[in-house]
Order: structure tokens, then C-alpha cells, then sequence
């Protein structure tokens, strides 16, 4: 069996475990640069607030019912999720991190050791609350699937309790009739919209399609293993990581602009404090990158003709995780593609072609892979940013100019609360 835990609302919740005069009113948190909504607790729901939803379209809206806003603190949900997680790891012989409010626990055999898995499961579920104060879901199945599905009726059923188990074929069948096809993890909208003009509405229509069908029509072998997990039958690989924790197969740090930017200084300021933060989360999980991507954004809705985003790929000569060496190719990928006489209102980095550091294939005049010095040099510099905070020594291409306050490519942040856990400053206190 398999067991899929997700933190319901987590946003707004990790605004709420640290003020709880915000357990009972409407509460929303905003995408980066204060753009849209994207989470939502109950009473926010209920007001007919959508997901995705621009903040200056329902402003009126959450000013009439007296609903508070949050900017993202990605520092304090990274943290709780962290904690989360770690808790999670030390109950069950398995985890695989799914995204930073859930993940996958493997019970295979657990029966034996904790009895009913519901009751296991319920205790999980008080335990995460007791410690972090976050609530959860959790839905148990024979596949990851069917968890997942699980998960999604407890959700929509308060009366189960917030755990519900498919631990027989009768409760299987029932659940499969209750959920949608659309709402099938793993079937996307083009899929969803060929099973509706074959009459296939529900997980169980879905369920009893011949495997020659599904093959055809849904994805080929991808589709068969989806529709073999809804019959019961495990086909998608548990991928279990130490503590919560996972190596990417990729890293990125993207960010919209508080103001759009214009000129050359200001924008690779930008790229290059993304391209220290995207090198540190490198450095963080052991892996060295060979391929880096840059791009910047117009407003696609400003005066300016199309295309509106510009983006360049650089191969490295040697996969690395020196910040210097990113920020060299981060700066020869945007003289690339910058425009003078535009402005842009986003920019980001992604990292890719991701190697263990220490084992990357070298070029044919290298002797090593980097000094120990410069391996030293790095590793303080992380240390001292991870005890002081984020940003406390930098490179002098992501600092700002002197007398240049705020900082011109942070995006708006008007209501963010505090970074209570991980700043000595905004620690939060009774």
C-alpha cells in the first residue's frame, strides 16, 4: 500500500501556524511580484475566489469580506515543508518527495508492524499537526494512483475525517465513480477531452478500457500503466529520498520585476542573482551543471510587438558549481539576447545536464576538477550566508549600485510576513 500525504492549503497555513488570530477568516497568499492568488483557505473558497485570480481584479472583493493578503515567503514555506517532511521520513521505511506540500509514503509490509493503516495513518496526521501546526490529508492505496486519488476524495469529503483508505475492491469501485476522468492524475486536457467524446466520463469508465484502447488513444504504454494502476496494479516506480529530500534533475530561479528594466547593469544584476541562488541550490544537493539556459520578458500585454520572451542555451565546456564560472556564461547569454531600448519585466536561469560533483567528465586539457581552495572558498561563502542570511556575501554582479534602493529587480512583496524560522531577526516570538 501507498500513502499520499499532502498539506492542505499550505501557504495560508504556514501563515496561520504562526498567528493564530488567522485560524477562522479568509486568507489568501500571492504569486511573486504580488500578481495572483495562489492559495486559499476554506473561508476564502467559500467567497468564490478563484485560484490564479490577478490581485487587482478581486481587490475589491477581499477588501469587502475583510480577507487578508500575504505575499510569498518562500523562505518560511521551504522551511516548514522541510519539517514536515523530516517527520515524515522517520515513520515509514520510504518517502518520495512529490512537491513541497506532499509526498508519496511507501507501507508495504507495514500492516504487521503498526496494525490498521488508517489508525497509523491518523496518527501521522495528528503528529504533523502537533509539531508544525500544519494540517493534512492523506489518502492510502495499492498504487500511487489510486493514493493519489484517495487523497483527492478526502479532500472533497470533510465527513471522512481527512484519511480515507482503498483498502477493499468495494471502496475502490466507489471511488473510482466519484472522481472524474479530467481529474485523474496523469490525464490532461486533450486526453480528457478524447475520453469525453468516447463516453468515458469517470476514473472507473476509465478503468475498464481495454488495454489495446488505452494504448491507441491515451498515450501508448504510458497510458496502459495509468489505467493498470486503476485496476490495482503498482506499474509506477517508488523513487524514495533521504529526510524529505530528492536530487533534481533540474534547477531554476525565476522572478517577475517589481518594475520593468531597461538597462544592461540592472538586468544582469538580476540574471546574476538568480544565477547565485540557482549555484547555491546546486552546490546544496552535490551536482555540477553543463548546460545553462537564460531568458528575459517583455509585458506581453504592454505596446511592444511580439515575441515578447528571449531566451539562449550555453553548453559548458565543464559541468561546474562555481558561482564565478555561472556568472561568466550567465553574462555572455544575455548580451546575447538583451535589446537596448527595451524593457523587460522578468528573468531567470534554469540549470540543467545535471552531474555529480567531483565525478564530471572533464575536457581534454583539465587536470582536475577545481582547487581545493576555490572548493573551500565556496563552501564558507555558503556557510556564512546560511548563519546570517541569504544575500550577506555576494558577488559583485548581483550587488546593487551604491545609493540604487530597493533593489530594482525584486518584485513586490507589500504584505509578506516574516521569515520566522531561518532569520535570527524575524524569529517569531508569543
Amino acid at each position: 500500500m501507498f500513502a499520499l500525504v499532502d498539506c492542505n492549503n499550505f501557504y495560508v497555513s504556514c501563515e496561520r501556524a504562526f498567528q493564530g488570530k488567522l485560524r477562522s477568516v479568509p486568507v489568501v497568499v500571492l504569486s511573486n511580484n504580488d500578481g495572483c492568488i495562489i492559495s486559499r483557505s476554506q473561508e476564502a473558497k467559500a467567497l468564490g475566489i478563484r485560484m490564479g485570480e490577478p490581485y487587482f481584479k478581486v481587490k475589491p472583493l477581499l477588501e469587502q469580506h475583510g480577507v487578508r493578503v500575504f505575499s510569498s515567503n518562500y523562505a518560511l514555506y521551504g522551511d516548514m515543508s522541510r519539517r514536515v517532511m523530516y517527520y515524515l521520513s522517520s515513520v515509514v521505511p520510504d518517502i518520495e518527495l512529490y512537491s513541497i506540500d506532499e509526498a508519496f509514503l511507501d507501507l508495504r509490509g507495514m500492516e504487521r508492524y503498526c496494525g490498521n493503516l488508517v489508525d497509523y495513518a491518523a496518527n501521522i496526521k495528528q503528529e504533523v499537526y502537533r509539531r508544525t501546526h500544519i494540517p493534512t490529508c492523506i489518502g492510502i492505496g495499492p498504487t500511487k494512483t489510486l493514493a493519489k486519488l484517495a487523497n483527492r476524495i478526502t479532500k472533497k469529503n470533510p465527513e471522512l475525517g481527512g484519511i480515507f483508505c482503498l483498502d477493499t475492491t468495494e471502496k475502490r469501485q466507489w471511488a473510482l465513480e466519484q472522481v472524474a476522468v479530467e481529474d485523474v492524475w496523469g490525464i490532461g486536457q486533450q486526453y480528457a477531452i478524447k475520453m469525453h467524446e468516447a463516453g468515458i466520463q469517470t476514473a472507473a469508465a476509465l478503468a475498464r478500457c481495454s488495454e489495446s484502447w488505452v494504448r491507441k488513444h491515451v498515450g501508448g504504454v504510458v497510458g496502459a500503466r495509468l489505467v493498470r494502476e486503476l485496476q490495482g496494479i503498482p506499474c509506477h516506480a517508488f523513487q524514495p529520498c533521504d529526510e524529505g529530500t530528492t536530487t533534481r534533475q533540474s534547477i531554476a530561479c525565476t522572478r517577475s520585476f517589481g518594475k520593468p528594466l531597461s538597462t544592461f547593469p540592472d538586468l544582469l544584476g538580476a540574471v546574476g542573482a538568480f544565477t547565485s541562488r540557482a549555484a547555491e541550490k546546486l552546490r546544496r544537493q552535490g551536482s555540477a551543471v553543463n548546460t545553462m539556459t537564460v531568458f528575459i520578458s517583455k509585458n506581453k500585454y504592454g505596446i511592444e510587438p511580439p515575441p515578447y520572451t528571449f531566451s539562449t542555451v550555453i553548453s559548458l565546456p565543464v559541468a561546474t558549481d562555481d558561482t564565478s564560472d555561472l556568472l561568466r556564461h550567465a553574462r555572455i547569454a544575455l548580451k546575447r539576447i538583451w535589446q537596448p531600448g527595451s524593457a523587460y519585466t522578468k528573468a531567470g536561469v534554469v540549470l540543467a545536464g545535471l552531474e555529480t560533483a567531483g565525478q564530471q567528465q572533464l575536457n581534454l586539457f583539465s587536470t582536475s576538477n577545481k582547487g581545493e581552495a576555490r572548493a573551500k572558498l565556496l563552501q564558507d561563502l555558503d556557510q556564512l550566508n546560511q548563519r546570517f542570511g541569504a544575500g550577506t556575501v555576494q558577488f559583485a554582479t548581483a550587488v546593487i549600485p551604491k545609493g540604487k534602493q530597493p533593489v530594482p529587480w525584486l518584485g513586490n512583496a507589500d504584505f509578506k510576513s516574516g521569515a520566522y524560522t531561518t532569520n535570527w531577526d524575524e524569529l517569531w516570538a508569543l
